[in-house]
Order: C-alpha cells, then structure tokens, then sequence
C-alpha cells in the first residue's frame, strides 16, 4: 500500500516553511553536510546534494520497485475470476501533521547543533 504523497517531504527548514525546494535550498543544505562531515563546504560532493535532497524531500527510505508478473499470472479478463480487493487510502491526519512537525523540529535542531559544532571547533583550532 502507498503512503499517501500529502505526508511526504518536509514541512519545515529552520523554524521556516519549506515549501517547494528548490536548488538552491540543496545546495545550502550541501553545504552544511560538508561541513558537518569535516569538508569545506565549497567543495560538495554528489553525495552531499543527493542527501541533501534526500533530506528535504522526505525520501529517508527507497522503496522496493515493483516486480512485473510474467504473463500467465497477469489480470485475467474473463468474468469469474477471483480478482483483488482495493488497497485502503486513509483519511489525512491532522494529528501525524503535528508529530512529524515536531520530529522535524528535533532533526533540525540536532542538525544545527552539529553545524554550529564544527564552526565552532574550526574557530578554536585557527
């Protein structure tokens, strides 16, 4: 069953509506990896703005891709078949906005403080 696409990617980027991200927004985000990670954050690698996307898209996870049936075991037309029951879509939740907004929130924190972390031990070992 999928997830519904309203819950997916984040609501919030420092304490900001992210709205629609944007490259820009990435690359910023890039940038902070870098620099958590011990780099400069002028010298990003792919790995750097994939999971920065991967971040502010919500896309923590990969889902498995979906295997193709061979032709025997594919819908049959005929009438009389047993056939499948629709998967449930439930109603959005105002209540999983709330917690994600505040897990979101804990995430960025940590973030931040990792950030100013390492600008700090940047300033103390020049």
């Amino acid at each position: 069953m999928k997830k519904d696409p309203i819950e997916d990617g984040r609501i919030s980027s420092h304490s900001r509506g992210l709205g629609t991200v944007t490259q820009e927004m990435v690359r910023a985000r890039a940038r902070e990896l870098a620099l958590i990670n011990g780099r400069s954050p002028d010298h990003l690698s792919p790995l750097d703005l994939s999971q920065a996307k991967r971040e502010l898209m919500g896309q923590f996870h990969i889902e498995p891709r979906e295997e193709t049936l061979p032709t025997s075991e594919r819908w049959d037309p005929n009438p009389g078949t047993p056939g499948k029951s629709a998967p449930e879509m439930h109603a959005h939740d105002e209540q999983t906005d709330a917690e994600k907004l505040v897990d979101e929130g804990v995430e960025e924190a940590e973030h931040d403080r990792m950030v100013e972390a390492t600008r700090e031990s940047l300033r103390k070992g020049e």
